[in-house]
């Protein structure tokens, strides 16, 4: 059940991604070009949301069932100091959990806001900083704070 969690999350990061970065552009687009906030661009907010809730949940059940936070867990101590532990342990999942926050703001602000630019505006404001928190502590391979490959299929 691991791995193939492992493998779900793994692949759940690129669709997290993929549909910020149309969500950021749709949302910058429509604000500078004064656009009418269309249902596809409140579908794009909304599934973005979603999914980026489906990643925070998957992310979750990793975090409690995982060997790396049990040893985090039992010897803190010893394991605030490896970076990797530590990263994972502290800094991913605060970071990303943060990050979800402020996309579920953006969703619900920019959903009810009035006018078609404030929909743009405060999706484009919240999805983009959302994104960069998530860019950085995503454990990319060139990460200097933890590495992992781009795919994990085991």
């Amino acid at each position: 059940m691991y791995p193939i969690l492992l493998t779900l999350h793994s692949l759940l990061r690129w669709f997290v991604l993929a549909s910020l970065l149309l969500a950021v552009y749709r949302a910058y687009k429509g604000w500078f070009t004064r656009q009418p906030f269309s249902s596809a661009d409140n579908t794009i907010r909304h599934i973005t949301a979603t999914i980026a809730h489906i990643q925070l949940l998957t992310g979750l059940w990793l975090y409690f069932i995982s060997p790396v936070m049990a040893y985090f867990f039992k010897h803190l101590k010893q394991a605030i100091h490896v970076r990797e532990i530590r990263f994972f342990g502290m800094e991913h999942s605060i970071l990303m959990l943060i990050a979800i926050v402020i996309i579920t703001i953006g969703s619900a602000l920019a959903k009810r806001r009035q006018t078609d630019e404030g929909k743009f505006k405060i999706m484009a404001i919240w999805f983009s900083i959302g994104l960069l928190i998530i860019i950085l502590a995503i454990p990319w391979p060139f990460s200097p704070f933890t590495s992992r490959p781009f795919f994990r299929l085991f």
